[in-house]
């Protein structure tokens, strides 16, 4: 893929995030449980916008062990919607998480596990 189709995909998946950011944000000011999920979920609280996440983490690890590509597509995308939901119950938008991922952007995993466990330690 060039560097040019690659910015136009992060550009594209930032502006997507933000605007499902922005949509979520809307059904829970709305608030109207009888016409919309968000809003539903937003209704019963954290604890049950946090069981979506897990259950949907599970149908996640289901679809790939199963090895179905197009069913771990929809169960990954319900499970990034589900946490979007999750974000915005405390307030956080998705482009906090795209900034922490463009931070770690060039670090090995074990370099960014490391300097994770160094600013934990007291």
């Amino acid at each position: 893929m060039s560097t040019d189709n690659t910015a136009a995909g992060a550009s594209l998946s930032r502006d997507v995030l933000a605007h499902l950011g922005d949509v979520v944000a809307q059904r829970r000011a709305e608030g109207d449980p009888d016409k919309s999920y968000v809003a539903k979920l937003f209704a019963k609280g954290l604890d049950q916008i946090l069981k979506k996440v897990g259950e949907e983490a599970t149908e996640v690890v289901i679809a790939a062990k199963d090895g179905a590509p197009d069913k771990l597509v929809y169960e990954v995308a319900d499970l990034w919607f589900h946490s979007i939901v999750a974000l915005a119950a405390l307030d956080v938008r998705p482009e906090r998480v795209l900034a922490e991922l463009a931070r770690r952007e060039g670090l090995s995993g074990l370099e960014e596990f490391a300097s994770r466990q160094a600013q934990e330690r007291p």
